[in-house]
């Protein structure tokens, strides 16, 4: 067994102080027990408002999450965009500069083409504008030397009209000097004078 205590007894003064400062002890301890519960109760509801905001933040922070999820799917499905629209502008516009390529070099061998037919038709133009020249020459020429001709022609017919003529005359004159002397005698055997008649 154990041995007993011995209780000292404690005179009573001692004993109502005792019991004062234990009530003092225990007001202490309630007050506090009540200023630990209140700052537990403002602990808690901190705890629920910091939940409640660590709630509404995680929400708020899925919600950006989610917007710029979105966001960067229409960033992409824009630059996606951007770039096949891109691609097909280059892919035209490359195909348009071979076409008009292909048409400068199609004008460039028309162009060379029609040069050379301009030469062409230029020296066949000169060359008969000299045959034409060299043609009007060689008729003027020749209407020159047929002038000539003609000329020496009509005159030559003119002298030989003339000398025609003369030698007609002559012949009429000896012609009719003739048949005047004949008429003559013949007037002159009848007895008649010519000159009378």
């Amino acid at each position: 067994m154990s041995p007993k205590k011995k209780t000292k007894k404690i005179p009573k003064k001692k004993q109502d102080r005792s019991e004062n400062d234990l009530e003092a002890k225990y007001r202490r301890s309630v007050l506090d027990v009540a200023i630990l519960q209140d700052h537990i109760a403002v602990q808690c509801e901190s705890v629920r408002t910091v939940q409640s905001d660590r709630i509404d933040l995680r929400r708020r922070a899925r919600d950006m999450d989610q917007k710029l999820q979105h966001e960067r799917q229409d960033h992409r499905d824009v630059n996606s965009n951007i770039s096949r629209q891109y691609k097909t502008m280059q892919t035209e516009l490359i195909n348009k500069a071979k076409g008009l390529e292909t048409d400068v070099s199609q004008l460039n061998e028309e162009l060379a083409l029609c040069q050379e037919e301009l030469r062409k038709e230029k020296r066949e133009r000169e060359q008969m504008e000299q045959e034409k020249d060299a043609t009007i020459a060689q008729l003027q020429h020749k209407l020159d030397n047929m002038e000539t001709d003609y000329e020496k022609i009509l005159h030559d017919t003119l002298d030989s009209l003339t000398s025609q003529l003369s030698a007609a005359r002559q012949r009429q004159e000896d012609t009719g000097t003739t048949f005047h002397q004949n008429y003559q005698g013949l007037l002159s055997e009848f007895g008649l004078n010519a000159l009378d008649i």
